[in-house]
């Protein structure tokens, strides 16, 4: 059998363009679909041919971004990206306005976190 892999992961975030272009400038990423979320609201699929992330975005404010994942059955607590070059990719990350926390470096490799405007908190990774 051919193990499963993930197409993509559906996130609702305040402004999917705007998480959108952050997205292509940090991860080289691009707009694969955009149009009408499910009955309201909006969603932008931003990613590579094989996966990519549903940027949603209802009519009301998501909830606070404060709240705790990892305490919330269900909740997200991260989403991982494997890049070529961790210390490229972090400059880029501080460019953006996003403050890298939890560097570590252990097997199978180096990482660090951040969280973005909506406070979801995302982990990339370089495998040596």
């Amino acid at each position: 059998m051919t193990a499963a892999r993930l197409e993509h992961l559906n996130v609702t975030v305040s402004d999917p363009a705007t998480t959108a272009a952050w997205l292509g400038r940090v991860f080289g990423w691009r707009v694969r679909w955009q149009g009408p979320g499910m009955t309201t609201g909006r969603t932008i699929h931003c990613g590579t041919d094989d996966a990519y992330v549903a940027l949603f975005s209802f009519s009301e404010p998501p909830r606070d971004p404060n709240d705790e994942s990892y305490r919330t059955k269900g909740g997200l607590n991260h989403w991982a990206v494997v890049v070529d070059d961790l210390d490229a990719t972090e400059t880029r990350v501080r460019a953006e306005g996003f403050e890298p926390h939890n560097h570590a470096s252990y097997e199978p490799g180096r990482r660090f976190y951040f969280r973005d405007t909506d406070g979801i908190e995302i982990e990339v990774v370089e495998y040596a």
